[in-house]
């Protein structure tokens, strides 16, 4: 992995964008300030800096806690900035490394040096604000296809009603919220919905900056939950911890079983071994409709971006030990953020890979 060269101002206007030049003044002022309340370093301390998805931001921040304690000389941060730009950056030579629910595209690998791997399991659920609707809802892909495609307006419509026989559903607006372009989640979302629905493929299709046809926006996945929390008639989507954190109703999804399945821990960790069991070293793009009665159906990896060239340096050594703390001790930290771990053959492969890359 490359060492992040400290250049002059003028040189690292040369060679990003002004998009970038600002996110890494503020990478800079926010290290100045001391993030989480670390003392102040020494002159040697090596401070390690990702950026990238809010979708894991909690985790890393917990991890940048954690990790802090162990050695003064060692350091982390991790600014949530977006997917998208997470892997620019890192493609860019900024940082240290990147994170988000997107897989590098064998272009991306190729030209920036860079690799990816799996750092913890994740569940896009949707979410909604029904105050008066008591019970579990039930959706599909294909009705979540036409709510986010804007072609279901109102909670007691009938492709709603049949998924939910007996229960009184509000002749409410359905107020939909989504997220904007270059995040994460979107990602995840659309792998799932277009799996589930040829009509949304072909109108809206994979991608983490969907043309969204209806919906406001939400910038941050908290901003997401806060959204949905504080609208009658809102539906939206977030990662797990942030639906259990913030007490925010999550609709339980059809899978390609027949199951309607909640997210947990469990039938996330159901889906992952669905598909990349038995041989747990296939690092899949997609997790989503994974097999199984057990299987969450929106579930997806969170990767960590890195850089393959490595040149032996203080750096490189420090990155290698905050990645080794990452894939063992702190991988139990996941769980206590309210992610899910990566099941342990899992874990011993993607340990094996990272060998490579130190």
């Amino acid at each position: 992995m490359n060492e992040l060269v400290r250049l002059p101002a003028t040189s690292i206007a040369r060679r990003c964008s002004s998009r970038s030049f600002l996110f890494l003044i503020g990478l800079w002022l926010s290290l100045a300030l001391g993030l989480h309340g670390t003392p102040a370093l020494g002159q040697n301390a090596i401070v390690l800096v990702g950026s990238g998805s809010s979708v894991p931001a909690p985790l890393y921040n917990r991890w940048a806690q954690e990790y802090d304690k162990r050695n003064p000389e060692i350091q982390m941060r991790y600014l949530p900035s977006g997917t998208s730009e997470g892997i620019k950056q890192i493609s860019h030579g900024s940082g240290d490394f990147g994170a988000g629910e997107i897989p590098l595209t064998s272009k991306e690998k190729s030209e920036g040096n860079l690799t990816d791997l799996p750092a913890v399991l994740i569940g896009i659920v949707p979410i909604y604000n029904l105050p008066d609707f008591h019970g579990d809802l039930r959706l599909s892909g294909e009705v979540l296809a036409e709510i986010f495609l804007g072609e279901i307006k109102t909670w007691n419509a009938a492709q709603i009603s049949k998924l939910n026989p007996g229960i009184d559903l509000p002749a409410q607006a359905i107020n939909v919220v989504n997220r904007p372009a270059g995040k994460g989640s979107n990602y995840v979302f659309t792998d799932f919905l277009s799996k589930a629905s040829s009509k949304f493929r072909s109108q809206v299709g994979t991608s983490p900056s969907p043309k969204w046809p209806v919906g406001v926006a939400a910038e941050r996945s908290l901003d997401m939950a806060e959204k949905v929390k504080g609208e009658t008639g809102s539906i939206g989507y977030v990662e797990l911890q942030y639906a259990l954190k913030g007490n925010i109703a999550q609709a339980a999804v059809l899978n390609s079983a027949g199951k309607f399945v909640k997210a947990s821990a469990q039938s996330i960790t159901a889906a992952c071994q669905a598909v990349e069991a038995p041989h747990w070293d296939n690092f899949s793009a997609s997790l989503t409709s994974a097999p199984g009665a057990s299987s969450f159906p929106i579930t997806s990896f969170t990767w960590i971006y890195l850089r393959t060239a490595s040149e032996h340096s203080p750096r490189t050594a420090g990155l290698g030990d905050f990645l080794r703390w990452m894939y063992s001790d702190g991988q139990k930290f996941a769980a206590e953020e309210g992610y899910s771990e990566l099941p342990s053959p899992l874990l011993a492969a993607v340990k094996k890979k990272l060998q490579s890359y130190r």
